[in-house]
């Protein structure tokens, strides 16, 4: 057995602007949006070009957000800086102690993003 990470989900208070977000700045592609009338539970699961994929869900009363941070690889040290600079980095770009080089953004819930190479 291989076990593989499936997908991660993050609990939002905006569906369509958290969606918008990770499609605009990371290059996702939304499915359909999922609704359940009864509980008032809605998501989308954002796939992205390696095929990882992302949940993002709303149901009132649901705490926000992730407790760490989900890492999104870019390819480059360059592109890493760019989009550090553009979202406006809240630590990084830099390299770590285990010679990572990464930055950490925050997306519009406040979860933090990290932008490896």
């Amino acid at each position: 057995m291989s076990p593989a990470i499936e997908h991660v989900a993050l609990w939002t208070d905006d569906l369509e602007g958290l969606r918008w977000w990770y499609e605009r700045w990371l290059g996702a592609r939304a499915g359909p949006r999922y609704e359940n009338a009864g509980t008032g539970f809605a998501s989308y699961f954002l796939e992205f070009d390696d095929g990882a994929r992302l949940e993002l869900m709303h149901m009132p009363g649901q705490e926000l957000g992730l407790r760490a941070h989900v890492a999104f690889s870019l390819g480059s040290r360059e592109a890493v800086d760019e989009l550090a600079v553009e979202l406006g980095a809240v630590d990084g770009p830099r390299t770590t102690g285990d010679g990572a080089y990464e930055a950490v953004v925050l997306d519009p819930d406040g979860n933090r993003i990290e932008l490896t190479v």
